[in-house]
């Protein structure tokens, strides 16, 4: 890369640097808006060990679920844990540690960890098994737990558009994990559907500013919810 020119011409490249043992933030919600070629080469990269904090792990064969396929994951740190039979196994036996945290905890944990903010209070899970182990305070006679923010040695995410310094705009229902999953990495890796000149982005309609982005990749995707239907004749 020269200049402020962020595009990467493969997924090597793209995801340079992930090793063992490191924090990986994931941006996207089931399959909807999920980075899956960055998925698939941390896959070929083999890496193990890894903490991954994301809404949920995918399905047994696609999306992150391919990574606990290959015993890559360690701790799962999410909000939801079905639809993933391997999932289930692999925690059931012990060979996966899971955190599993209120959706809209998880959320603010990815904002607030981009921000710079350690942790805050939230009234979400006070008086359930969430709460153990947290620190508990009252504020006007309601009780809130400390919930501590995340970051990670990388971030993968999954935008509509970005131009080539990284300003970043999201379509429709991507618009879940990713936009705060792309403030909280170390190095934030996109994985984008178009990219265009500088300029081309309305100012107005940039979701996440190129600061946040290290790495821009045009990728295909596979749009696995969508059916063909077609007409008798």
């Amino acid at each position: 890369m020269s200049g402020f020119n962020k595009v990467v011409s493969s997924y090597e490249e793209a995801m340079a640097g992930l090793t063992d043992d490191m924090t990986v933030i994931a941006g996207g919600f089931g399959l909807c808006g999920i980075p899956e070629g960055l998925i698939c080469e941390i896959k070929r990269l083999g890496v193990k060990g890894l903490t991954v904090v994301s809404n949920n792990c995918g399905t047994h064969n696609f999306g992150l679920g391919m990574l606990l396929e290959h015993k890559q994951i360690k701790k799962m740190v999410a909000s939801y844990v079905g639809d993933n039979t391997e999932f289930e196994r692999q925690y059931l036996s012990g060979e996966l540690e899971v955190e599993l945290t209120p959706q809209g905890t998880l959320a603010e944990k990815m904002r607030a960890g981009g921000a710079g903010i350690p942790a805050f209070y939230t009234a979400t899970g006070v008086g359930t098994l969430v709460a153990e182990g947290k620190e508990i305070k009252e504020f006007d006679g309601r009780e809130y737990i400390l919930e501590e923010s995340v970051t990670g040695e990388f971030a993968i995410v999954k935008a509509w558009k970005a131009d080539k310094v990284g300003n970043l705009v999201f379509r429709n229902t991507a618009m879940n994990f990713n936009p705060v999953a792309a403030t909280a990495g170390k190095i934030t890796v996109v994985e984008v559907e178009e990219i265009v000149e500088v300029g081309e982005l309305d100012p107005n309609e940039i979701h996440t500013p190129g600061i946040y982005v290290n790495r821009i990749i045009k990728g295909n995707f596979d749009k696995r919810i969508e059916k063909i239907t077609l007409a008798k004749t």
